[in-house]
């Protein structure tokens, strides 16, 4: 069963789409399903176990752009008042926001992705500021979901 299909254009010649299913018994469906879309010529790539493409990218596929210097990085904020506001405070303004979303899953912390334009003399700088800030942080700049659906 199809349970997510997202898709918008960004190019006349190849369309990545973004969907979800739902099989019967786990991976043996799974792996079938993948075996026959490619028998049919379709280009799969499995993002199931793909931490970024399940919390963010399906809510927002088809936002690509050509940013510079972008570096992305998916957050646990502490869901309290005051944590956003703590971020973009120690952050200042030392480097532009490109992309922003946040997901409230009802739990103690809220998912985040930022996308961040940071010139490479400057990423140790930015890792310092992390590390300050205290918030979980993983880098997904290099993620494959980022370069399919968000990334230009």
């Amino acid at each position: 069963a199809i349970t997510e299909f997202n898709y918008r254009y960004s190019d006349p010649t190849t369309a990545d789409i973004f969907v979800g299913l739902k099989v019967a018994t786990g991976a043996a469906d799974r792996l079938a399903v993948i075996d026959a879309l490619r028998a049919q010529g379709y280009a799969v790539t499995d993002l199931t176990d793909n931490e970024l493409a399940k919390l963010h990218i399906r809510y927002m596929v088809g936002g690509r752009a050509r940013v510079a210097d972008e570096v992305l990085y998916r957050f646990e904020f502490p869901e309290r008042p005051g944590a956003l506001l703590r971020f973009l405070t120690q952050m200042g303004e030392r480097w532009n926001i490109s992309l922003f979303h946040y997901r409230n899953h009802g739990a103690a912390d809220g998912r985040v992705l930022a996308g961040m334009q940071v010139a490479a003399d400057q990423r140790p700088a930015l890792r310092r500021f992390l590390a300050e800030l205290g918030y979980p942080a993983c880098e997904e700049t290099a993620n494959p979901a980022y370069a399919f659906y968000l990334a230009g």
